[in-house]
């Protein structure tokens, strides 16, 4: 079995302090595991092996979701910073065809990324795109198909169709990664793709009513409480939620400033005057972290379109903080640069499941429900629907006008003309 020196990796985490002491002995294991995991040939890249080593962990029941959270930092402290190896660095590779087809379609991705980037597209769009031209290259690959051509990708989109049975907002995503791979990185003008788009069809949201939203909140941990509340109070998304900054709550105003949502447009919203008291609360623990962390010589979070560069103190400022902190530094996946981000969004999200479980509702509620009950219970009262569009950031007020067909099912005071005969 091959052996590998790790000490120069335990020295350097631990001169600059980037894992608690009592943590090393099981990032070093970590590490170890990755090293001799037999991962799949096209994990080519430092990024592609971290997400091939993640999903062996995430298949394996025994590892918990601290654990497997524990892992990906320690691989990516490793690769990324102690190794300093960039996401496209390939592995060496044997001078046969299908392998100059692998590094062709890793150069290929490495300028997809790049061109992302130029776009100011978000980190998630960014992954998402990524992930399905990964995808659409192993399956050419494994088909010996050509990936560079428009018949490739129809093959590719029609299989999700057929084989896979995805639905149609999915195969929908993969057509427009793939749509941006041939028109905008290999320069095809007109790809004919089209005949493999999939026709959406309307869907009413799943709305809770009042009562079981605050069964809900009620059923949530108390230290778990106000993501749920802040999701429901102020109509935010996931990634709106998890966002937030100090800077961006207005007590004065009880306003909230939602910073490059989707479409990277700003927007105000309610913050809700019941959380006035729980904000203050979690503002004090979001002081007493980042305090710790300007005295470990941290503290500098990620700041949008290079403002770091513009205001260099900017980044250890408190008002810059997230309002809901990782509970661990980690390295930012585009800079390297170590330091603390905000909670990933899937903490809401179990939150949301446990606590609909808690409550006993026979529904499949997300936390996004919790937004869609918002825009809802508002129409309930009386709100404009103008003003609740605004609230949520949709573009068009055709978007918003989707609630009114719910109220028609919650709102107990329409009744039927027959009936007053």
């Amino acid at each position: 079995m091959q052996t590998f020196d790790l000490e120069p990796f335990v020295q350097y985490i631990t001169q600059r302090k980037l894992v608690p002491d009592h943590q090393i002995l099981y990032y070093v294991r970590w590490v170890k595991m990755f090293l001799t995991a037999e991962l799949p040939p096209m994990a080519t890249s430092a990024k592609d092996r971290i997400q091939a080593f993640s999903d062996i962990l995430a298949h394996n029941q025994t590892v918990q979701d601290w654990q497997l959270r524990q892992a990906m930092r320690a691989v990516e402290l490793y690769l990324k910073v102690f190794l300093m190896l960039e996401p496209s660095t390939q592995s060496p590779a044997a001078p046969d065809d299908k392998e100059a087809q692998i590094l062709h379609a890793e150069k290929v991705s490495a300028e997809m990324r790049d061109l992302i980037r130029l776009r100011h597209y978000s980190y998630r769009t960014e992954q998402t795109y990524l992930d399905w031209v990964s995808r659409y290259m192993g399956y050419a690959l494994s088909h010996d198909l050509d990936w560079q051509k428009s018949d490739s990708v129809k093959a590719f989109l029609s299989s999700l169709a057929t084989q896979h049975n995805v639905a149609a907002s999915t195969q929908n995503q993969a057509f427009s990664a793939l749509l941006f791979l041939l028109r905008e990185v290999l320069k095809q003008e007109n790809p004919d793709m089209q005949s493999v788009r999939a026709r959406q069809g309307s869907r009413l949201p799943l709305v809770l009513s009042v009562e079981e939203v605050r069964q809900v909140i009620k059923a949530a941990l108390p230290g778990d409480r106000l993501l749920l509340q802040l999701a429901y109070g102020a109509g935010l998304r996931v990634s709106e939620l998890i966002r937030l900054r100090i800077k961006d709550l207005d007590f004065a105003n009880h306003l909230i400033i939602v910073r490059a949502a989707k479409g990277n447009k700003d927007r105000g919203t309610l913050l809700p005057r019941k959380l006035d008291e729980p904000l203050q609360v979690q503002i004090k623990v979001v002081r007493r972290i980042h305090d710790q962390d300007l005295a470990a010589g941290h503290g500098a979070v990620y700041l949008p379109f290079a403002l770091d560069r513009k205001y260099p103190a900017a980044p250890k400022e408190f008002g810059w903080q997230y309002l809901f902190p990782a509970h661990d530094l980690a390295v930012d996946p585009r800079s390297g640069v170590v330091r603390r981000h905000h909670i990933s969004d899937q903490v809401p999200q179990r939150i949301m499941r446990e606590a609909i479980r808690r409550a006993g509702i026979d529904k499949p509620a997300s936390i996004h429900c919790l937004r869609h009950s918002f825009a809802t219970h508002l129409l309930l009262k009386g709100v404009n629907i103008r003003e609740v569009q605004k609230y949520l950031g949709h573009e068009s007020v055709e978007t918003t006008m989707i609630y009114t067909h719910v109220i028609r099912g919650m709102d107990s005071t329409a009744e039927s003309p027959l009936d007053e005969l």
